[in-house]
């Protein structure tokens, strides 16, 4: 019982945590706001869609059931590189992409190896 219960919790977070992960990376890479405040960073526009479409893709493969470690290997890599970012640029509130990436990898830990079909 308690396993089911764990299992349908994991699946709870991964779904939760891919969507709000997509839409956090589609205002991130649609909004003009976003796009001025990055542009204050002085690096390149490339580094902010590359960011934002890769977390994107990241999220959606994460969303795939056998596809889930996958995406969550591609998530940490690019919310790393977000924590690398911001921590650099002296922006210090990093908290909630630590937090991105804990349940990441809480439900990669839970998530049982793809069976070859």
């Amino acid at each position: 019982m308690r396993q089911d219960r764990t299992r349908t919790a994991l699946v709870v977070l991964r779904w939760v945590l891919g969507l709000v992960l997509l839409e956090e990376s589609a205002r991130f890479a649609f909004s003009p706001g976003a796009a001025r405040a990055f542009a204050e960073t002085g690096m390149p526009n490339v580094v902010h869609l590359g960011l934002a479409w890769s977390e994107m893709v990241a999220a959606v493969i994460f969303l795939i059931p056998r596809a889930t470690v996958i995406g969550g290997w591609l998530l940490l890599t690019v919310l790393g590189f977000a924590v690398v970012v911001h921590l650099l640029h002296g922006w210090f509130d990093t908290g909630v992409l630590l937090v991105y990436a804990a349940g990441t990898w809480a439900v990669m830990a839970g998530t049982e190896p793809a069976k070859n079909a």
